[in-house]
């Protein structure tokens, strides 16, 4: 039978559990999952800095191959493609109801009827919807991107998370063509985003980050100069972009922003201290914060396409640690907690 992985607390951790496969609902999609990536919050989760409802199947960064339908066919990806069974695929963090208000109003992952993989709680006959699985039953009105063959699983895992969310951010940033952009914290989100800003016509791009380490390696992604954060930085920056979640990085890329600059903050997603900000210097410098959490369905098919035009120009894959199977999803998230590196995957193919 399928195995999937259920996550019960930061004390008892994981359990690998099998159970067979639900006889799929009409417009459902059954997909063989290849590889999945261990994002941040999987680890905040992992780690108690957040809770989720218990047990939980986690992993959200998933690529997979399509193994067959439920009664109707004819589904579409993001670009109209008709799917078909065999095609690889990644799909978005969320589905939801495309009617809903929200939705409508390009927040589908605030909408009602929300359901997000890698999130879920596993109950009696509803397993199988998060990445630390074998399997993933798709469901209606979620958003699905067939990928090409030739992107290594490890890398495509990321589009649904790390570059969808990417692509939210520069969104909300109004874009960054002929703009300066700051980005604070150089981990796996700020590489991405200096690839991302690098390729739409950024004019400036420097990141900020406590390791020096990861700052030489967002040069080779996009970046043309690396600060410490306790630094001081005197120039101001058009667009500037917050992934790590700390309230210091916050509170200083405010003063990073230039006169009508916009800071976006992606990084916040778990309880922490109030930041603290003086109303006076945004009234005075007409500056603009935006918060975003998870992505739209732009963002998800933007991702997309960037990776398949850009997979073979910035090496991701140097960037993932990978070799681990499902069976050994403990010492993949001890490995991930304690080396800290930008990304650790997981093998779910059969060999």
């Amino acid at each position: 039978m399928p195995k999937f992985v259920s996550f019960l607390n930061p004390t008892e951790k994981f359990s690998i559990q099998s159970e067979p496969l639900p006889e799929l609902k009409e417009v459902e999609i059954l997909v063989r999952n290849l590889a999945v990536s261990i994002c941040k919050s999987d680890l905040h989760t992992y780690a108690g800095k957040r809770i989720e409802k218990s047990p939980v199947l986690l992993g959200h960064e998933v690529v997979g191959r399509v193994e067959s339908f439920g009664r109707t066919r004819g589904a579409v990806d993001v670009t109209g493609k008709i799917l078909q069974i065999g095609d690889k695929v990644t799909w978005a963090i969320f589905s939801s109801s495309p009617l809903d208000r929200n939705a409508q109003r390009g927040m589908p992952q605030k909408a009602k009827e929300l359901f997000k993989y890698g999130h879920e709680k596993t109950e009696e006959g509803n397993h199988f919807h998060g990445g630390l699985s074998e399997y993933t039953i798709i469901r209606k009105d979620t958003p699905i991107a067939i990928l090409k063959e030739e992107i290594p699983n490890e890398v495509a895992s990321l589009i649904n998370c790390t570059l969808a969310t990417v692509a939210g951010a520069i969104r909300l940033a109004e874009g960054v063509q002929d703009k300066s952009v700051a980005i604070y914290g150089a981990g796996m989100l700020g590489v991405a985003a200096c690839a991302m800003a690098s390729r739409m016509g950024a004019k400036n791009i420097v990141t900020l980050d406590l390791d020096k380490e990861r700052g030489a390696v967002s040069k080779k992604f996009g970046a043309a100069a690396y600060f410490l954060p306790t630094e001081l930085v005197t120039e101001k920056f058009d667009v500037v972009l917050e992934f790590t979640g700390a309230t210091e990085a916050m509170e200083h890329s405010v003063r990073l922003a230039a006169i009508g600059g916009i800071s976006v903050w992606v990084g916040a997603v778990y309880p922490q201290e109030e930041v603290r900000l003086q109303g006076e210097y945004l009234v005075r410098n007409l500056l603009t914060i935006k918060g975003l959490h998870n992505y739209n369905l732009e963002d998800f098919a933007f991702a997309a396409n960037f990776l398949e035009e850009e997979y073979q120009n910035f090496d991701f894959m140097s960037l993932i640690k990978g070799g681990f199977l499902l069976d050994e999803v403990e010492e993949a998230f001890q490995f991930a907690l304690n080396q800290n590196p930008y990304r650790v995957s997981l093998t779910l193919e059969s060999k």
